[in-house]
């Protein structure tokens, strides 16, 4: 069983968070609010936190699943210091505050989380897929990571597998901007052709 914590308690947050607990492993949530982290935790069977560094103090693995814009690098910084050696999985897509494309230049979103986790192994992965993804794993929905290899990345590669996804290693944390493109395309396709936001990519080989 893998303790693994979850910072941010929207969609994403609690799709993740059921599906890891159902998976067999510990979940704690922490979101904006207590209140909110206690809705959603009984909503998903994970434990609430009363913040952030409370739910990433105990884990293994601590998942971002925040805005990008506006709360990701707060965030990082708030739990730097309970983070260090750990693995931290970057589950955001940087997108400009009017959803015109992606808030970063030349990078990735998760470099940039590396950057402000300096003594945490950050891993690219579950940003390809949509909440409803998310919430509902099968093995022919490929799960990208990526990530420096290693230790963290293996652990990571791990928990997608049990989740019940089929984990694809999509090469070095560079590769998160790909991930990130791809990510803004398929929303921009779902938003201009009012599709149900189940699409996933996958590779034929």
């Amino acid at each position: 069983m893998m303790k693994v914590a979850i910072i941010g308690a929207g969609n994403v947050g609690k799709a993740l968070a059921g599906t890891i607990t159902r998976a067999g492993h510990e979940v704690t949530l922490s979101a904006s609010t207590p209140e909110h982290a206690a809705a959603a935790a009984a909503e998903s069977g994970a434990r609430a936190a009363s913040g952030n560094a409370a739910a990433a103090r105990d884990a293994e693995v601590v998942i971002l699943a925040v805005p990008f814009v506006g709360a990701a690098e707060a965030v990082a910084r708030e739990i730097a210091p309970v983070v260090a050696g750990k693995t931290v999985v970057d589950a955001t897509n940087p997108l400009t505050t009017d959803y015109s494309g992606l808030a970063t230049n030349g990078t990735s979103g998760a470099e940039l989380v590396q950057s402000w986790l300096p003594d945490a192994t950050v891993i690219k992965a579950f940003n390809t897929l949509f909440a409803a993804s998310q919430a509902e794993p099968d093995r022919a929905v490929e799960a990208f990571v990526a990530g420096e290899p290693g230790d963290s990345k293996q652990q990571v590669i791990s928990l997608v597998d049990a989740m019940g996804f089929t984990p694809f290693d999509a090469g070095s944390l560079s590769a998160a901007r790909y991930l990130e493109a791809m990510a803004y395309l398929n929303i921009s396709l779902n938003a201009a052709n009012e599709w149900g936001w189940t699409s996933t990519w996958k590779l034929e080989r």
